[in-house]
């Protein structure tokens, strides 16, 4: 029987790109079977097992821990400014209070991390409502609007200087609040599969991590290649890619998770101490 590729998910968000850029010129991209969507359907479809391995947003990760094993050292994340999670408002965000915030993001990690920090850090109960990622059309029907991804950049970046809104970094606001970096989203494999397929977990794993090292070694690059398609400078991206994202899952990361875990547990759906499993050492990244 012919070997089955290992099915992958790919966020289909610059901030994913430095992880999938080395992929073709370490030569690993063939042997994968690569699925691009939204954080959120990317989640569903690992939990779901229509993918192997794959990023899964922090919330969902944390709902569903008992089904997956996250892949060591690698994540997105930042520890401090994202510049890609942001709320882009009308008003001081200490007069949110009671009104309309849209939500535009396809993430349900980064909407729990806006309510947290609104509820929570700023003492406000907006209203909310989901809508497509379009700035304009999101302003006019709220004060504040909630976006991630390219749709954030481009809100922070171009339209919101341009329109005089205040934009209020989600990663910088939960650092400056906790001391922590925060987790957007891991890697993981599903249990069922890690146990079955050790070797092909572990040459993913460390094909990722191969991927990763080199476009940041060459973020230059990998920005200037960007820009030829994107609706950023060169110089943007490189400061994106190397600078504002952090790829890593060390334990300051995993205290980070730990404490978005414990502060929003209560009307999430999972318990305030979920514990992450990591890929066993052994059965990790191989020499």
């Amino acid at each position: 029987m012919a070997a089955i590729r290992p099915r992958v998910g790919h966020i289909q968000f610059l901030n994913c790109l430095p992880l999938y850029w080395g992929l073709a010129r370490t030569g690993n991209l063939l042997d994968l079977d690569l699925t691009k969507d939204t954080p959120e359907k990317l989640s569903d479809q690992l939990v779901n097992g229509l993918l192997d391995i794959g990023p899964i947003t922090c919330v969902e990760y944390l709902r569903n821990a008992d089904q997956l094993v996250v892949l060591p050292d690698i994540a997105v994340g930042s520890d401090g400014p994202v510049m890609s999670c942001v709320i882009v408002s009308k008003r001081p965000l200490a007069e949110l209070d009671g009104r309309r915030v849209a939500l535009g993001s396809t993430s349900r990690t980064s909407v729990r991390l806006a309510r947290l920090l609104l509820e929570e850090r700023e003492g406000v109960r907006p209203e909310y409502f989901s809508c497509p990622p379009d700035l304009d059309a999101m302003l006019a029907e709220a004060d504040a609007a909630v976006l991630i991804g390219d749709p954030a950049l481009r809100a922070s970046l171009e339209d919101a200087p341009r329109q005089g809104l205040a934009v209020h970094d989600l990663g910088e606001m939960w650092k400056e609040w906790t001391g922590l970096p925060f987790v957007f989203a891991v890697w993981a494999a599903r249990r069922e599969y890690a146990e079955l397929n050790p070797e092909t977990t572990a040459a993913v794993h460390r094909a990722f991590l191969e991927s990763r090292d080199l476009s940041l070694t060459e973020a230059g690059k990998v920005a200037e290649q960007a820009a030829r398609w994107e609706a950023f400078d060169a110089g943007v991206l490189e400061r994106y890619f190397s600078a504002a994202l952090d790829f890593s899952l060390g334990d300051r990361q995993l205290a980070g998770i730990a404490e978005f875990a414990r502060r929003t547990a209560h009307d999430s759906g999972y318990a305030p101490d979920v514990p992450v499993r990591l890929l066993e050492p052994s059965a990790a990244v191989a020499s």
